[in-house]
């Protein structure tokens, strides 16, 4: 029992005077942590209040170009471009004054703000989705080589069945009717047979191959 109180007392001994010596950098390690969990609180913080800021310009947006205030849109999307260049709203906005241009015919336009678009889309189902409307934008432009193009960049599975049917019409475009035909198959597949627009993609299949018996 004596030798037990002992070793109570030794360790206790021990301990007091590691901790007069190690004491100080215990204490600024103490002090390290909780200033990197309060920098990194705040950090998640301030990404929070940009992230929300951002949004709320992009509704803006939205709401301009819906009640054609155009002008006021262009202005918000600069500021998005310019203050929050690196969030998806910007790159929203921008998408959808493409989209906005193009149903206007100002097509020299809407191609430069979907390279913005895509030049800023870091992550990489959104930078999909620029590529898709680009090369939409190319093939309404006839330039379906720069169509297939920009398709090719696409990861495979990326909106897999719009991007295969958009390939069979830059295909069917480029006289390339089996290629085409091909691309279709595979967005009826991906698409899957009970989707109601898959019916449209056979039909697109049924003019390849009546077209190409009036060839034949």
């Amino acid at each position: 029992m004596a030798f037990d109180a002992y070793d109570d007392y030794e360790q206790s001994e021990r301990v007091q005077k590691w901790l007069r010596q190690n004491g100080i950098s215990i204490a600024v390690g103490v002090a390290v942590g909780l200033v990197a969990i309060f920098g990194w609180q705040q950090w998640r913080g301030h990404q929070a209040n940009y992230q929300t800021q951002a949004s709320a310009l992009y509704q803006q947006v939205q709401l301009y170009l819906t009640t054609g205030a155009d002008s006021k849109a262009d202005a918000v999307i600069a500021q998005l471009q310019q203050d929050y260049a690196n969030t998806p709203y910007a790159v929203f906005a921008a998408s959808d004054r493409a989209q906005h241009l193009a149903q206007a015919k100002q097509l020299d336009k809407a191609q430069a703000s979907l390279d913005w678009a895509e030049g800023h889309a870091t992550d990489p189902d959104l930078k999909a989705l620029t590529q898709l409307r680009t090369a939409q934008l190319q093939l309404a432009r006839d330039k379906a080589n720069d169509a297939l193009g920009t398709l090719d960049r696409m990861p495979a599975d990326s909106f897999k069945s719009m991007a295969q049917e958009l390939r069979g019409d830059v295909l069917v475009k480029l006289g390339r009717p089996d290629d085409a035909r091909k691309a279709y198959q595979t967005a009826v597949s991906a698409l899957g047979k009970d989707t109601p627009t898959s019916g449209a993609l056979k039909m697109k299949i049924d003019d390849l191959a009546v077209a190409g018996k009036q060839g034949a």
